[in-house]
């Protein structure tokens, strides 16, 4: 299957669907290489005037090594249903395993930033600004107890879409 580039605002989505319910895959591009992870929470939006990607990456992930030393990165969308497929990339370590082989997907590239053939759409982005969740930001004090009981926050990186890939 092929991809065709749309304008951003030609969307036509639920993000809070797309993402929280179907996962998606994070890529991280790098000089050094690349690794995918899945993701359940993001967002996407407008953020000074650009259109962006909002991804939350821990520490310990493999991913957060290439999203630290790249300028760009990739959220993929992906379709309903395929989350058997999908966990290799949340279960296991790109350090130990080549998750495309292990699941199955196919790797390609767009500028040198990867994504999966499988997704249904794409969002190439430019790392514009990161920065590390506080506990002291939650207004709601039962978020960090039940999302961080070992105190290891993410960092959030916001991405500005450079281009959108929808599936053909």
């Amino acid at each position: 299957m092929t991809f065709k580039k749309i304008n951003v605002d030609e969307l036509e989505f639920s993000p809070t669907k797309a993402i929280g319910e179907n996962w998606g895959i994070l890529t991280g591009t790098a000089e050094s290489g690349f690794n995918s992870m899945t993701v359940s929470w993001g967002s996407v939006g407008v953020l000074w005037n650009k259109p962006c990607v909002f991804a939350f990456v821990r520490p310990v992930r493999y991913t957060y090594e290439f999203m630290e030393q790249g300028e760009y990165f990739s959220l993929a969308i992906m379709p309903e249903g395929i989350h058997e497929k999908m966990a290799v990339f949340g279960s296991k370590s790109g350090r130990d395993v080549d998750k495309y082989k292990e699941s199955g997907f196919t790797v390609l590239d767009e500028d040198g930033v990867k994504y999966p053939e499988e997704a249904e759409t794409v969002f190439i982005c430019k790392k514009i600004a990161a920065g590390d969740i506080k506990p002291e930001w939650f207004i709601d004090e039962t978020i960090d107890g039940k999302n961080y009981p070992k105190k290891d926050y993410h960092r959030m990186y916001i991405g500005e879409i450079l281009t959108v890939l929808k599936k053909d």
